[in-house]
C-alpha cells in the first residue's frame, strides 16, 4: 500500500531578493510574514507542506515546519531546482506550488485552481505573462524535472514544452488580477500596499 499523499505543497522560500533589499520571506504584512501568508493558504489545501529555502534561512522558519534545502546536486539552481527538491522530500501524487513573494493570493484562488487540473501540469495565464510558480504538478513530471537539470537546463518553461500542461486563464480564478503580482522590489511593495490600502 502506498504512503503518498494526494497533495504536497510546495512553498518557494529561497530567492537571493537581491531587488527587493531583504529576504521577501521574511517581510512583513498584516503582521504576517510573506512565507506565513504562502503557508497558510497551502497547509488549508494540502496534506502537507514544505518550506524550501535557502541554508542561512532555515533557521528563521518555526521547528514545527517542514523545511529543507534544495537537494545538494542542484543546490542554487533556481526555482525549477526547488520545485524538485521538494517533490523528492514528501511522495505524493500532486504537488502544489506557491512561492512566498505573492503576499494577496488567497486559499479561495488556489482552491479553484486545483479543480483544473486535470493533466501534468496546471498553471495560471495572467494574459500578459504565465505564472508557473503558481501551480500544479504531477508526480511524474518529477523524472522530467530531474533529466533538464541533470544536463544543466533551469528554466521551467523548457520543461513545460516537454509535457502536458493546462493553462488557466487568471480571470477564471478572481476578477481582482492584482492578486497575482510578484513583490520584487520595494515599488512593487509600495504600490502593492497602496491597493490594499496600507
Amino acid at each position: 500500500m502506498s504512503n503518498s499523499k494526494s497533495f504536497v505543497g510546495i512553498l518557494l522560500a529561497g530567492g537571493l531578493s537581491r531587488r527587493y533589499g531583504t529576504p521577501k520571506a521574511f517581510a512583513m504584512l498584516n503582521e504576517q510574514n510573506f512565507y506565513q501568508i504562502a503557508y497558510q493558504i497551502l497547509l488549508s489545501i494540502c496534506d502537507e507542506v514544505v518550506i524550501v529555502t535557502r541554508p542561512e534561512f532555515t533557521s528563521r522558519f518555526p521547528k514545527d515546519n517542514h523545511v529543507i534545502v534544495d537537494v545538494e546536486e542542484f543546490s542554487g539552481c533556481g526555482p525549477l531546482a526547488g520545485i524538485y527538491s521538494g517533490m523528492d522530500a514528501i511522495d505524493a501524487e500532486n504537488y502544489v506550488v506557491l512561492p512566498c513573494d505573492m503576499p494577496l493570493m488567497t486559499t479561495t484562488i488556489m482552491k479553484h485552481l486545483l479543480t483544473f487540473h486535470t493533466k501534468k501540469v496546471t498553471i495560471i495565464n495572467t494574459g500578459d505573462y504565465l505564472q508557473p510558480l503558481v501551480s500544479v504538478w504531477d508526480k511524474e513530471v518529477k523524472d522530467v524535472i530531474y533529466s533538464f537539470l541533470k544536463n544543466g537546463r533551469f528554466r521551467i518553461t523548457d520543461v513545460l514544452k516537454q509535457t502536458e500542461v493546462v493553462e488557466v486563464d487568471a480571470s477564471r480564478l478572481t476578477e481582482t488580477p492584482q492578486r497575482f503580482l510578484n513583490i520584487n522590489t520595494p515599488q512593487e511593495d509600495k504600490e502593492m500596499r497602496k491597493w490594499k490600502g496600507f
